[in-house]
């Protein structure tokens, strides 16, 4: 019994150019443009959303956006927690350092 049905593929929607852009910088974000690429995924992520949300879904990409954007963020986040770290420190270093110049003086 011979099924010989043709098939024809679904011609896919267009990908949003600002989602593969997204997507790219976010990567680049980790390898080789740490803060630059992430706030680049960021922005063209959120470009991206809503270009497709304004389409109405007749342009895709909306993974590779939410990807860029989870890369971004995350990027953006884990590099400037230390440096506002090292600020708060650096603010505080003085109250801290009388802090412990009373406890060795009462020692």
């Amino acid at each position: 019994m011979a099924y010989n049905q043709s098939y024809t593929p679904q011609p896919s929607s267009p990908k949003s150019t600002k989602a593969i852009i997204s997507l790219v910088a976010g990567i680049l974000g980790w390898t080789l443009l740490p803060i630059l690429g992430g706030i680049v995924a960021v922005i063209t992520g959120h470009l991206a959303k809503k270009e497709i949300k304004e389409s109405n879904q007749a342009i895709g990409g909306g993974g590779m956006a939410t990807a860029g954007l989870i890369l971004g963020y995350a990027n953006v986040i884990l590099l400037l927690c230390p440096v506002l770290v090292i600020v708060v420190l650096a603010l505080l270093g003085p109250a801290i350092g009388n802090i412990f110049s009373n406890v060795i003086l009462q020692i």
